[in-house]
């Protein structure tokens, strides 16, 4: 578990087994999962979650995941059923915002909410810079809109949860009643209250919109106990009659206020991870679950506004389908630092299509593609269990069974790496390869390929020389992509190399805007001459020596087509190998990365 690599199979597994009963949630499994969660990317630890959310895990994996970033923990939180003893002792441990997701759910018991609502005090407070005096203040006017607001009719108090309006404010403006009507009704309120128009202004203003959301709110029909029943007025409308929704974001991208569909299908959602599109059918852009497309993933990143992008949700909920969004970056008044985006989203036009245009596919590239995923699973949960078994995770084992384990964990990581190669060249293929604009400094990325290669060029005899990376350049692509790139192209001249031989590794910088980087050739492959060092086919010895699973023709291929999506390219002479990629300028040298 000392590598990202086994820390991630290690938390797939372990996670897996507490969150379906097969394994006791012991405090020292479960400081296992805690000591290896940094080495975990977020992306794989919300997998998790979203694997195990429908499976009742114990309260002491909720709570693991309780502690961790809102979109790790959402899927459990959204699930969860817990005695109301669990919850007790859960609640006080989550965040404000854990605690609204948590009120949004429609099958907790009286019990359970009348303890959310006991936290009301504390995760309704407006942040001011006015301190405790404002603070006071918020919770006077929070305390005054609770007993009701009577409408102009004359009708009593109006019942209503304020609890997400009010967060929504917190988070910026909401989107409030329209029209004459309404604006004269929330005025002749406001001036009929003289304690809060003599109070500060931002504590006015909110008096002001919550007497409108009172009024909106009694005027609309009675919500129903669909699936729509936490959006007013909207249980009775048909899914065709939602045609627009507005929404607000973090800085992190996630969906935190939304207005005009359910919430629950809605909040969490992120605009910085696009969905991935299904490889397992023959529609390009058929999706699998709810998001949205590289294209606002690639808008987030650069925050810039973008216009009429896709969104997919799933479920069934007046929200579900296909969407067109559209939205603009806010940033903060005083300091300028981004705080999220304010956008819209709409059903597509009957002359829009939710697809992009359709491309030549190749079906044998799409079958391949398949057959990695159905691969990988099984690979995964191989090397999981091996590495348990060798690191003696559940109990102790005989020697001889853990020697028997790390050879199984030794040969999947293997067959991992072939698998991988295989997607990578199917997604080239399929122009399915989404990268990512990065700046890779060079010298750090050699030092860690070499490290990782040190075994192998040990076993082999083979000594690595690397000379001439400046500090400060850097290239310009995805760091996965790139990383992968130059390190399955050393691997593979490590691994034909014979003992006593050197590779060199030479960087240069022939352009301001490009890198060449030249690897020595080992003598086994000297006699092939120009593309044909891309024809050799797999040797079997090669194989088991270290060498590259799928031959070295076939790395070599995968590694020229690779450094063609990232822009470069590889170029086969006589002695060496020479690999040309686009150069990013770090900020040491007071300049940018080239687009």
């Amino acid at each position: 578990m000392s590598s990202p690599f086994g820390a991630q199979l290690a938390w797939r597994q372990l996670v897996d087994l507490i969150g379906r009963g097969r394994v006791a949630a012991t405090d020292d499994v479960i400081g296992r999962l805690r000591t290896i969660r940094s080495k975990v990317a977020p992306p794989v630890r919300s997998a998790s979650a979203r694997a195990i959310a429908a499976a009742a895990p114990p309260l002491a994996l909720v709570v693991l995941f309780a502690e961790d970033e809102i979109a790790v923990a959402a899927p459990v939180l959204r699930s969860a059923q817990l005695a109301a003893g669990d919850w007790a002792e859960l609640l006080p441990l989550l965040s404000p915002t854990a605690r609204s997701i948590l009120r949004h759910r429609r099958d907790l018991s009286p019990d359970v909410m009348a303890m959310l609502a006991g936290f009301g005090s504390v995760d309704f407070v407006l942040a001011s810079p006015g301190g405790v005096e404002a603070v006071a203040t918020a919770e006077y006017v929070w305390a005054w809109t609770a007993t009701g607001d009577a409408d102009a009719a004359g009708q009593g108090p109006v019942e209503t949860d304020l609890g997400p309006l009010i967060v929504a404010m917190a988070a910026g403006p909401a989107v409030t009643p329209t029209g004459d009507a309404a604006s004269r009704s929330t005025e002749s309120t406001v001036q009929d209250t003289p304690s809060a128009a003599d109070g500060p202004f931002e504590i006015a203003e909110m008096v002001k919109r919550i007497n409108a959301y009172n009024r909106n709110r009694a005027k609309a029909p009675p919500v129903g106990s669909g699936p729509a029943a936490d959006v007013p007025g909207a249980a009775d409308a048909p899914d065709s009659a939602i045609g627009r929704f507005h929404f607000e974001t973090d800085s992190a991208g996630l969906i935190r206020w939304v207005e005009g569909v359910s919430r629950n299908a809605v909040i969490g959602l992120s605009l910085a991870s696009p969905l991935v599109p299904d490889v397992r059918s023959n529609a390009d852009a058929a999706l699998d679950g709810s998001g949205v497309d590289a294209a606002v993933a690639h808008a987030f990143r650069e925050r810039r506004g973008f216009t009429d992008l896709r969104l997919v949700i799933a479920g069934h909920s007046n929200a579900a389908g296909a969407w067109r969004i559209s939205a603009v970056p806010a940033f903060d008044y005083n300091t300028g630092h981004f705080i999220g985006y304010r956008g819209s989203a709409r059903r597509p036009r009957t002359e829009q299509t939710v697809e992009p245009q359709a491309t030549t596919r190749s079906a044998a590239a799409d079958a391949l593609r398949q057959l990695v995923h159905e691969l990988r699973t099984p690979t995964n949960a191989i090397a999981g269990f091996a590495e348990m078994i060798e690191t003696e995770m559940l109990g102790p084992v005989p020697d001889i069974y853990r020697a028997q384990a790390a050879t199984i964990r030794t040969q999947t990581a293997g067959l991992l790496g072939a698998i991988e190669d295989i997607d990578t060249a199917a997604r080239i293929e399929t122009d399915a390869l989404q990268l990512r604009a990065d700046i890779v400094p060079v010298a750090p990325l050699l030092d860690r390929v070499a490290t990782d290669l040190a075994p192998l060029a040990a076993l082999r005899g083979t000594t690595l020389e690397v000379s001439g990376p400046d500090p400060k350049v850097c290239i310009r692509g995805d760091e996965r992509a790139v990383e992968r790139l130059i390190g399955r192209l050393l691997a593979t001249l490590v691994a034909v190399a014979k003992t006593g031989e050197r590779i060199g590794i030479t960087v240069a910088q022939p352009s301001p805007d490009r890198l060449a980087m030249v690897f020595d050739r080992p003598r086994a492959l000297a006699d092939y001459v120009g593309e044909a060092l891309l024809t050799i086919a797999p040797d079997v010895a090669d194989a088991e020596g270290g060498g590259p699973l799928l031959g070295t023709g076939f790395a070599l291929r995968l590694t020229r087509n690779l450094a063609i999506e990232l822009g470069g390219g590889l170029v086969i002479g006589g002695e060496t190998l020479t690999l040309h990629l686009p150069v990013a300028i770090s900020d040491g040298m007071e300049q940018g990365s080239h687009n």
